[in-house]
This record gives structure tokens, C-alpha cells and sequence, in this order.
């Protein structure tokens, strides 16, 4: 039966040099259904259907549940704003279909503006479409606020996979992470967009008192008559944000008073489980948790990146709680591992197998620094309480250099020995 549907399929496959936009359409929709019918020519191979488009799709797969929790984060938030259905399970369905309203777009947007210019580039070069795109287009949305003007994420994706990837040479070429690039380019061209308190909270004209929701006709019309038939709660247009609301993330609040300020909002249980304002997709510690567990099992990702970028939290945090100069310096470090992006950033965006260290000894070295910059950064910048991107990023540039002085050394070492 598959056999007949690959005939079938290959028996319309698209001239690579007449057509070879079509052609790079159909691969990769061919490779990604079925195994790619590629030829061993020379040298020693491992012959296994486990190619790098599979291997890509693991990762996707472990995003998932990060994906769903802040579908629903969405709308939990949005509703907490307006003083409604402040359970997290009350109004599952509308907290569920506006948080899926809110992300769909960011996702569509994402994956058209990622993936169309990766058809052409394949077409002009005449290669198959590159998996590693597929990644970087499942994290996208994931690290942006959900309430970020399409127009900009458009901007900002165009400029990851352009400047970040392509430029380089495509897959397994790029010095940065593609994902973090994105986000970088929106964070400095447009920074109102992508922090503050304002922009961790969707659907709201503000977060000031009185200010109102932003209800569209699929919310009044569509979703309200749905759920009108099936004798559920609606769509209240006339509901208007509460006293007392900000918007203000964990680590905004700990920037501004330490840990007495984010306890007065958030309770450890809410900001461990992941109710709370946020990058969608950054929010609940356990799902993330089960998804770098995954990754690492599967060796994907790299358990000693992941403890190294720990270790250097840690010690940082320590070395920062001993100044205390400040009362964000005062936030126990064991706290800084949960109210932040800190293990999001250490399970998919540090363990990233292309812009990381490749030896071993250099992946601790890559993680150490990692968790030092960033709480560096998080800590004692005036501007930004938050540090993972840009410590990410730092150390993309630095990890070819870490791995030339680690095999430098172990060849000096050798030759002593010898």
C-alpha cells in the first residue's frame, strides 16, 4: 500500500530544473511522510530511516506540551485581568478557545514567513529544504509575548532566517541561534513590543483599571453563538480590567522589591505550575521539564549543557546573594531557576546541537557561562530584568573558540605524554 502512494507520488514529481520551486515543495513534503531514498556512494555510513528531518521532528514533539499549556495560559491570563473565572479550570473553554485564537495567527505567521523563504532559497540552490527550520519556526512563537503585532514577528522571523541562516550557509552552518535571532531583532528595534508589564497579557485595550477587552466578531459571533448553543458561558464584551491588575511578571516584581514584592502577587505553586504572565511558551516548569528530559534521552540535546548552564546559575546566584545590594540581588538563587525563561532557555534554546560546543569538556565550559552571563545580565541590568537570550547568544559567538582551546589542550597534552 505505501509503496503504491510513493509510486504514485513520484510519478508527479516536479522537474528539479524547470521547476524547482515545486520540486523543493514536493521534497519536502515526500521526505517528511516517508524516508528519503538516498544512496550510500562512499566512506562508512550508518544506513537508518533516523535522519535529520526525524531527528528535527523529536524536538517539535517535545514542544508540544509547552504548546498547549500556553494556549490555555493565554486565556487564563486574560480572563484573571478582568476579574473573571479566576480558577485556573473555570472557563477551560473560553480560556482555551481565546488562547488558541490569540496563538494561531502567531503560528501561521511564523511558519509562512520561516518556511516561504526557505522554499526559495532551496529552489535557487537547487537542495532539498533544510529541517532545521522546523525547529526554529516551532520556538518562535513560543518565546514571543502573545499580544506581539504580527507585522513585527513577520520582521523579526524574516531577519532570523535571512540574516541568521541563510546567509551562513543554511543548516548546520549558522553561528547564532535562529529562534534567539528572531527575538533579539524585535527586542532592540522594537522594545515596547516585547517588554514591560503591558504586553504579557492579551486582548486588553491596557492593563489600567476600567481599560476594556478587545473582542472581535469571531468572539461575539462565532464563538459566542457556538457556545450559546451548547448552554456554556460567553464572551462578555462589557467586562473592563480590574483594580489592582499590572501585568507584571515574577521577575519584574523581584527587579522592582525583591521576593516579599513577587510573593505578595504569585504564590510558588503558581509560578512553578506556570499561571502567570510570560513568553507562551515559558511559563510551566514540569512540561519543560519532561520536554529536556525527553531531549536528553533521546540525545538530542546535551545533559552536560543543561547542568553546566545549572551550575553557573547557582554559583552566580550564590556570589550575587552574598552581595545584596540590591533587593533583586537578595532573591534566594534557588528561586531564579523557576521565575523566569531560565529552564526553557537551558532545554531547547543552549542545547541547540549547531551554535553550542561540540566537545565535551567545552559543553560545561558553554553551560557554565551560560547561567554566569545570564544572571549577569538578569540581575544587574537597569533595563531588562531577564538575561538568557543575550547570554545564549554571547556564548553562540564564543563556542567555536571554546572547542579550539579544549582540543588545543588535549593535543598539548597528548604530545607531552607521548
Amino acid at each position: 500500500m505505501v509503496d503504491n502512494i510513493i509510486k504514485l507520488l513520484e510519478k508527479y514529481e516536479p522537474n528539479k530544473e524547470k521547476q524547482p520551486f515545486l520540486w523543493a515543495l514536493y521534497d519536502g513534503f515526500h521526505t517528511f511522510l516517508f524516508a528519503p531514498n538516498h544512496v550510500t556512494k562512499a566512506g562508512v555510513h550508518i544506513r537508518d530511516n533516523m535522519d535529520l528531518k526525524r531527528t528535527m521532528i523529536h524536538v517539535v514533539l517535545m514542544l508540544q506540551l509547552c504548546y498547549l499549556f500556553g494556549t490555555y495560559n493565554i486565556g487564563h491570563q486574560h480572563f484573571l485581568a478582568l476579574g473573571e473565572y479566576t480558577g485556573f479550570l473555570e472557563g477551560a473553554h473560553l480560556k482555551l478557545m481565546y488562547g488558541l485564537w490569540q496563538l494561531l495567527p502567531i503560528f501561521v505567521v511564523t511558519h509562512v514567513v520561516a518556511l516561504g523563504i526557505e522554499f526559495y532559497y532551496a529552489s535557487k540552490k537547487g537542495h532539498s529544504i533544510e529541517e532545521g527550520i522546523l525547529v526554529s519556526a516551532a520556538l518562535i512563537p513560543l518565546i514571543m509575548p502573545p499580544d506581539l503585532p504580527l507585522w513585527i514577528l513577520a520582521i523579526g522571523v524574516a531577519f532570523a532566517v535571512i540574516i541568521g541562516k541563510e546567509a551562513f550557509g543554511g543548516t548546520g552552518m549558522n553561528i547564532w541561534n535562529v529562534a534567539l535571532l528572531s527575538r533579539v531583532f524585535i527586542f532592540f528595534a522594537y522594545p515596547t513590543e516585547i517588554s514591560g508589564d503591558e504586553v504579557w497579557v492579551a486582548g486588553l485595550e491596557s492593563t489600567f483599571a476600567g481599560s476594556a477587552v478587545e473582542y472581535g466578531w469571531v468572539h461575539l459571533t462565532l464563538f459566542n453563538g457556538l457556545f450559546g448553543w451548547l448552554g456554556l458561558a460567553q464572551f462578555d464584551p462589557g467586562l473592563t480590567v480590574i483594580d489592582g491588575f499590572t501585568g507584571a511578571t515574577p521577575l519584574a516584581l523581584a527587579f522592582a522589591g525583591g521576593w516579599d514584592a513577587v510573593t505578595e502577587v504569585y504564590s510558588q505553586s503558581q509560578m512553578l505550575w506556570g499561571a502567570i504572565p510570560g513568553s507562551i511558551g515559558e511559563t510551566s516548569k514540569p512540561l519543560i521539564l519532561i520536554g529536556a528530559i525527553g531531549l536528553a534521552m533521546l540525545k538530542i540535546a546535551s545533559w552536560r549543557i543543561m547542568l553546566g548552564m545549572v551550575l553557573g546559575t547557582v554559583f552566580t546566584g550564590m556570589l550575587l546573594n552574598f552581595w545584596g545590594a540590591t533587593p533583586f540581588m537578595t532573591v534566594p538563587w534557588y528561586h531564579h531557576i523557576y521565575i523566569g525563561s531560565f529552564l526553557f532557555a537551558m532545554a531547547f534554546m543552549a542545547t541547540d546541537p549547531v551554535t553550542a560546543a561540540s566537545t565535551n569538556r567545552g559543553k560545561w565550559i558553554y553551560g557554565f557561562l551560560i547561567g554566569f552571563f545570564g544572571m549577569i545580565i538578569r540581575i544587574l541590568n537597569p533595563a531588562y530584568p531577564e538575561g538568557w537570550m543575550l547570554a545564549i547568544l554571547l556564548m553562540n559567538t564564543f563556542s567555536p573558540l571554546i572547542d579550539h582551546l579544549v582540543l588545543r589542550k588535549n593535543i598539548q597534552k597528548r604530545l607531552a605524554s607521548a
